[in-house]
């Protein structure tokens, strides 16, 4: 029977973690950021699988082999899953292996459902490799500002759009409180609107996951190359190691991580199908 785990147990599944494997997965598992797991066995699990905070997929851990655990998945993503995916807006089951043994065995499970699948490449950025830029020119009137506790109050009520800002951190943190203390981030300001953001989402020792969006409107303006050189360049300042995570699909984020000096260190395939 697959079963959740609480929050205080998630310890029980470090061993069950791919050294290799991906950032997120280890920064729930550390209780840095939030997030759900489901085990074949709360006492002693051998399989899992973890349901990111920031509602952006599942990460099957653990022994790929275990047919306990895969002949209840179906059964469970249908009765468990699904609905409480729904609630949150969820139209999409999009699941990706903690190693590469679980893509033949996600394949095989889900092979009755609309299976499709995409790439996903993973860069990190170390300091010998860092193209520092600093004449990076954006337009007249943008202006890059580090993500504080004063801004992120804004008690003069100066940013028009805060909510903005507020979602984002939210979206991977459990409070403010708790990114301010593990994460850092940079935004650029327009008009007194929060235009560009670039931040820690996901954080394991010293290797800060990066989350970057620019508002629709202000896209094509080198607003995220020039966000991600002030965040970088504040990780490599205190020996942090950025991490960039992005679809392989996606070439203007590839870009702006190739750009400044990342380099690509392992990729992953990802499947997902519609609840549908």
């Amino acid at each position: 029977m697959i079963s959740e785990l609480k929050k205080f147990e998630f310890y029980k599944c470090k061993n069950l973690l791919d050294e290799q494997g991906q950032l997120e997965a280890k920064a729930v598992i550390e209780g840095v950021n939030p997030g759900r797991v489901f085990v074949d066995n709360i006492d002693s699990p051998n399989s899992g699988l973890i349901w990111l905070g920031n509602n952006d997929g599942f990460i099957f851990i653990g022994d790929e082999n275990n047919e306990g655990f895969n002949n209840e998945l179906n059964n469970f993503i249908d009765k468990i899953i699904i609905p409480e995916a729904i609630k949150v807006g969820l139209n999409w089951f999009e699941g990706i292996g903690n190693h590469r043994k679980w893509n033949t065995t996600i394949k095989k499970v889900l092979k009755s459902r609309k299976l499709g699948s995409w790439n996903q490449k993973v860069y990190t950025l170390q300091k010998d490799d860092y193209k520092c830029n600093y004449e990076l020119a954006i337009e007249r009137g943008y202006k890059v500002v580090k993500i504080c506790e004063t801004l992120y109050a804004n008690n003069d009520d100066k940013i028009k759009n805060i909510e903005f800002l507020h979602s984002k951190i939210l979206e991977f943190w459990s409070s403010p409180e708790r990114f301010f203390s593990e994460g850092i981030g940079y935004c650029i300001v327009y008009k007194n609107e929060i235009v560009s953001v670039c931040f820690s989402g996901f954080v394991v020792e010293n290797v800060h996951c990066i989350d970057i969006e620019t508002l629709e409107g202000h896209q094509g303006k080198r607003l995220a190359q020039k966000t991600a050189h002030s965040f970088v360049k504040d990780c490599l300042d205190n020996n942090i190691v950025p991490y960039w995570d992005c679809m392989e699909s996606n070439k203007p984020s590839i870009a702006v991580a190739e750009k400044i000096g990342f380099r690509n260190v392992f990729n992953y395939i990802g499947y997902e199908f519609p609840f549908s």
